[in-house]
């Protein structure tokens, strides 16, 4: 005799009564309005606190281009889906290792990278997308100063929280490391407030610190402006960029701190520290420059140009009028690719390259 399964009626769970219920009925209700209301804003996802100011500190601020000395780097694309290159890099000046080599690995779901130097500082990066909405960050160095880092990104449509810990351990008994919990947060379709909290706790025999930290960021077409400020650390951060035209955009970063004299409160007062910078950047067809002066009387600039399809040239300086001190570079960057995978870029275009959760 034949027994069908779908034809027998389930019984009641012995679980149900968590759902079904008056006061789990009311909490779904309203979280389902809540949730209509978000999406009638129309508002869009904020980017993450990380990137907070990424339009001043690191599309025209010059921190992150500026070196000593001679640099060359020598990239090979081996493949593009999924994406894999190899890398050297051989530099002289202050401040640069000699040589080190990279390797770089990305799917549509697996980022990896590896760097390592001539001392045996060996850097990884590991990031996994697990859906669309949840991506995890490794990192992990040995060598002089080991160091590992696992942050949790959650990207939503109107916000992104994400946890992150730096050299978290339990082996002492105790938990010790840095522990940070961020929330970045749209208001209207221009204002997103955040908060970020952070807990740390270098070893078992020294007590544990905790700060606070409050975000906002106001966007409109032509113009960013944003704001962080550190209550425990009398910190005061802000940034404003502007775009002049189609190939000129300009930023201002401020950092104002406020201490305690050597005296404390009561004997010494207040010491105030802060440095203000300026930038600029100007994109051309085949390069771009970019300069920069602060407070402190540090005037800098940067130029890179594209002297070929493979070859990127870039030369950097900056002078220190208050030390009377000055520093010039020199950079250069030869890219290269067997003939079959620059046909198949050219014919696939963007899409041979795959969204690498970078």
């Amino acid at each position: 005799m034949a027994f069908n399964l779908e034809s027998q009626p389930s019984g009641p769970s012995s679980l149900d009564f968590l759902t079904a219920n008056p006061l789990a009925n009311a909490v779904a209700n309203a979280y389902r309005s809540f949730s209509d209301r978000r999406a009638k804003l129309g508002l869009s996802n904020p980017g993450t606190m990380e990137a907070l100011a990424k339009e001043v500190q690191r599309d025209v601020s010059l921190t992150n281009f500026m070196h000593s000395g001679i640099r060359a780097d020598l990239t090979k694309a081996v493949s593009l889906s999924p994406y894999f290159q190899v890398s050297h890099q051989f530099a002289m000046g202050e401040h640069q290792n000699p040589y080190a080599f990279a390797g770089l690995f990305g799917t549509n779901k697996v980022f990896l990278q590896g760097n390592m130097d001539n001392n045996g500082t060996l850097s990884t990066r590991f990031n996994y997308r697990w859906n669309p909405a949840l991506v995890t960050k490794t990192q992990f160095q040995i060598g002089a100063q080991d160091m590992a880092s696992i942050e949790h990104e959650y990207t939503g449509s109107d916000f992104t929280s994400s946890v992150k810990m730096l050299n978290p351990s339990y082996l002492e008994g105790g938990l010790t490391g840095i522990f940070i919990l961020s929330h970045l947060q749209s208001i209207t379709r221009k204002l997103s407030l955040g908060i970020e909290t952070v807990w740390q706790r270098a070893a078992l025999n020294q007590p544990p610190e905790s700060a606070l930290s409050y975000s906002a960021r106001y966007k409109t077409d032509d113009w960013i402006t944003t704001g962080q400020f550190h209550p425990s650390q009398g910190a005061l951060n802000a940034t404003y960029w502007r775009k002049i035209s189609d190939k000129v955009q300009a930023g201002a970063d401020i950092t104002l701190q406020v201490a305690p004299g050597p005296g404390g409160l009561m004997g010494g007062g207040l010491q105030k520290e802060g440095i203000t910078s300026v930038g600029v950047k100007y994109d051309f067809r085949m390069s771009v420059f970019r300069a920069q002066v602060d407070s402190k009387g540090k005037l800098a600039c940067y130029l890179e140009k594209r002297i070929a399809p493979t070859v990127m040239m870039s030369f950097c300086a900056d002078v220190d009028h208050y030390s009377q001190s000055a520093k010039v570079g020199l950079g250069v960057s030869l890219e290269s690719s067997p003939e079959e995978l620059q046909e198949q870029q050219e014919t696939l275009g963007a899409q041979s390259s795959p969204n690498i959760p970078f």
